[in-house]
């Protein structure tokens, strides 16, 4: 498929988010696995089902559950992404970021991505909340093969792929709010299998905090595209402990980010509400 049909298929989906949507958000959140709850905080809300989006996918990963759903958090319109497109799921990278693109083309400008996560800092407990301030991607680079030249730059800068500002903020209004939280590297990698204790210290030596499965290519497609992002992510076990009987367990993992989800809307509330 050329440029432009690509281009096509991206202003056909934003053209018709665009005509269901009350409002035109400029902030986006991305919710990941068992934090869709965030979004049933929403008020004034309409849901957009993916299926009924020209050229998207379906959201197959449990705890995704694959909408669109624009409303009111913090007192400003916001769009949220109830659940979001993995590699693993057997989808392209730009399958995977499509829906950063249309973003883009509907006004966006700031993108906060949320995701489950392992931890590999062993300071890090299940249900601890994490500042993404950095990453590194072991996923294919979704931005590889012609570049768009309609989003942006060939070689785009990532030494600051997770905005400084929004991060201050986030740490002023958690100390405000008196809630703890961590700061750290997030691991993207393919999935779907777990990560072996080998794996788990092998990305601890190199720098990591905590590993998942996604969030790194919808960032680096955000950033192409100009969108500040602001990231976090929910710990939801802890990779370092390997006791006898340990297992990572995918239905363990939903369980801890739906613990979660009530203290990052919060959060996000606040933020959102100072952008």
């Amino acid at each position: 498929m050329d440029m432009n049909e690509i281009n096509k298929q991206y202003q056909e989906a934003a053209d018709y988010l665009s005509a269901h949507l009350p409002d035109r958000p400029e902030i986006a959140i991305i919710l990941g696995s068992g934090l869709g709850a965030l979004a049933d905080q929403l008020e004034e809300a309409t849901v957009i089902p993916y299926k009924e989006i020209p050229h998207f996918v379906h959201s197959t990963a449990a705890g995704h559950k694959g909408n669109f759903i624009c409303g009111k958090l913090g007192g400003k319109p916001v769009l949220a992404m109830q659940g979001r497109f993995h590699y693993y799921e057997g989808y392209t990278m730009q399958q995977v970021t499509f829906p950063i693109r249309v973003m883009k083309l509907l006004g966006i400008k700031n993108l906060l991505v949320s995701n489950a996560a392992g931890g590999i800092n062993t300071t890090f407990k299940v249900g601890d909340l994490m500042i993404i301030r950095d990453h590194i991607n072991m996923l294919p680079n979704p931005l590889i093969g012609p570049n768009n030249e309609l989003f942006g730059t060939r070689f785009p800068d990532m030494t600051r792929a997770y905005d400084r500002e929004f991060i201050q903020w986030m740490e002023e209004i958690a100390s405000s709010l008196q809630i703890p939280l961590k700061k750290g590297v997030y691991v993207g990698l393919t999935g779907p299998s777990y990560e072996t204790p080998a794996e788990y210290a092998f990305y601890g030596k190199v720098g990591g905090d905590a590993i998942g499965m996604s969030t790194v290519p919808e960032v680096i497609v955000a950033r192409h595209a100009g969108l500040r992002v602001f990231g976090m992510s929910v710990i939801t076990n802890e990779g370092y402990h390997f006791a006898d009987d340990f297992v990572n367990d995918g239905a363990d993992v939903i369980e801890a980010a739906n613990r979660a989800a009530a203290t990052m809307t919060t959060l996000f509330r606040k933020l959102i509400a100072r952008m």
